[in-house]
């Protein structure tokens, strides 16, 4: 009876062994390529995005209503829990980002390597390198982002940002319009780029693909470290206009600001 019981106790001991084991080569052998989804959730401040009806206000005690967010999203960069890191291919790495529609929320990463990935760098607007490949050198993208209104000519180059609705404030106090757009103005290219530390690690496999949910809090673009009044760009019948001059620079870093990781959905 007791050997019986000693043989019994041997072979579940053997199982859990050879169980440990497989389970240690499973979580050590990742390889193959897989998927990973960036979501942006706009937000302002602590509340979510709703366009056109509601009321933000900002630390200078203006209330803006937003009707249009669209930013320019590239150059995508994941970098792994051992500190390596995925570039992906700059041909695909162009994506507009657009509150308005549910295609412009999400953007599918294609032929990721499996990984425990704990970081994404990306950019806002198009580098200026990618700028200077001319029309021809642009791929499809051209005609995409002219199409969604995110150019302002060829030669003056893409929109970066497209932040647009009314304002008022104590010193006006009908809504009133107002339009940044960001992006190449005189000796200012006013791209940028954005790292950002996963809560959780995005675990890429051929049978996972991990979504990343950012939220881009909308009220650093004018209320972050720099401080920029509507009020104080208002030009009368045309509404506050910054598309270019000093305010355009402090915009740009505000804007490095605006991003952080929410969570991450590995499903």
């Amino acid at each position: 009876m007791k050997n019986t019981l000693y043989r019994a106790l041997a072979i579940v001991t053997l199982s859990i062994s050879l169980f440990s084991c497989s389970s240690d080569d499973d979580s050590n052998n990742v390889s193959g390529n897989g998927k990973l989804i960036l979501e942006f959730d706009n937000a302002y401040g602590a509340n979510d995005l709703i366009l056109n009806t509601q009321g933000n206000t900002t630390s200078n005690s203006e209330v803006l209503k937003v009707s249009l967010v669209k930013y320019i999203v590239s150059n995508v960069v994941l970098t792994k829990a051992d500190g390596t890191t995925f570039t992906y291919p700059k041909s695909k790495s162009y994506f507009i980002a657009d509150e308005s529609s549910a295609e412009g929320r999400e953007f599918e990463l294609t032929d990721v390597p499996a990984g425990d990935y704990v970081k994404v760098k990306f950019g806002i607007g198009v580098d200026e390198e990618q700028w200077k490949l001319g029309a021809a050198g642009q791929g499809d993208f051209l005609a995409k982002a002219d199409a969604a209104g995110m150019m302002w000519s060829w030669a003056a180059g893409y929109k970066f940002l497209a932040f647009e609705g009314t304002f008022t404030s104590p010193t006006v106090t009908t809504a009133t319009p107002f339009m940044i757009h960001t992006g190449k103005t005189g000796t200012d290219y006013n791209y940028t780029e954005v790292t950002v530390d996963m809560p959780t690690k995005a675990l890429v496999r051929t049978t996972i693909t991990p979504e990343v949910h950012l939220i881009t809090d909308l009220s650093k673009i004018i209320d972050g470290k720099n401080k920029i009044k509507l009020s104080d760009n208002n030009m009368g019948g045309m509404g506050a206009m910054i598309m270019g001059g000093a305010n355009l620079p402090l915009i740009t870093q505000n804007i490095s600001a605006m991003f952080r990781v929410d969570h991450v959905h590995n499903d």
